[in-house]
């Protein structure tokens, strides 16, 4: 699609936040990441109702254009998408952390599912990004890469390097997105490393970026549609656990175990 359908997009993101709170009771498990997933939605929502190359019949398709979640922990927003798209269904939904399940607390790459790429040590899924972005200019292949990441995985190296190298491989169909909910798993984000401002620093690397509210679904679609020559860095300010009142900006939903009145109180808040 080439333009904003808001309505079907607050649809959809209304239907992925179900599918995270559908896992987590399934999973009964801590490390569910549930308030890192939650941040994202709205993001995943927009890419994928909106400008995302990418649905059930074309998943293979060299042409497509690529997602990569980096934040691997936040694994239920990409299981939630796959399923909204039909290349998951509700045994694999229902499996979720469970033995022999394909659906792990960080996404294992299986293409006939279409999880594009293994993720879960930080800054590795932008390398990969920066990589497919690289093989599509060699191939001539006119697709975009999409990757979001936390902004506690900018405490990692490998992110930099990728800020680095790829205004010099000229990677205009790259485009990162940055979750920046200011939590990591131990704390605040700037309370264990002060990244200052994001902002200036990826200008510095020549980047094309934008800072929005990550919620704004109007706000997403124009930053990640806007037309630039350079490798683009969007700075999406989010609300870790956003849609439930008793997860919003509630560090300790890193890892929490979902009960069955948290379930029944946020389906009523859903709707």
């Amino acid at each position: 699609m080439s333009q904003l359908n808001k309505k079907k997009t607050e649809d959809l993101a209304k239907r992925l936040r179900k599918n995270i709170l559908d896992m987590s009771l399934v999973a009964g498990s801590a490390s569910s990441h549930f308030g890192g997933a939650l941040s994202c939605i709205d993001i995943v929502a927009v890419l994928f109702q909106n400008i995302i190359n990418y649905d059930k019949d074309n998943f293979k398709d060299l042409s497509r254009d690529r997602f990569v979640l980096s934040k691997g922990h936040a694994c239920m927003a990409l299981y939630s998408i796959l399923y909204e798209l039909e290349l998951l269904n509700d045994d694999d939904l229902n499996s979720f952390e469970k033995s022999e399940s394909i659906l792990l607390g960080h996404p294992v790459k299986n293409l006939d599912k279409g999880i594009e790429v293994s993720t879960g040590s930080l800054g590795m899924g932008v390398s990969v990004s920066m990589g497919f972005a690289i093989a599509a200019k060699k191939k001539k292949i006119e697709n975009k890469i999409y990757a979001i990441l936390g902004d506690g995985e900018c405490n990692e190296g490998s992110v930099w390097e990728v800020a680095l190298s790829a205004p010099k491989f000229n990677l205009d169909n790259l485009v990162l997105i940055i979750d920046r909910n200011n939590f990591q798993q131990t704390g605040k984000s700037n309370d264990i490393l002060d990244l200052n401002s994001l902002n200036s620093k990826w200008k510095s690397f020549n980047w094309d970026v934008c800072e929005i509210n990550g919620h704004d679904i109007i706000e997403i679609y124009d930053a990640i549609k806007k037309e630039t020559k350079l490798p683009k860095v969007i700075i999406a300010n989010t609300i870790k656990g956003k849609g439930f009142s008793f997860s919003e900006n509630n560090n300790d939903w890193h890892h929490k175990i979902l009960t069955r009145n948290q379930y029944e109180e946020a389906l009523k808040e859903l709707e």
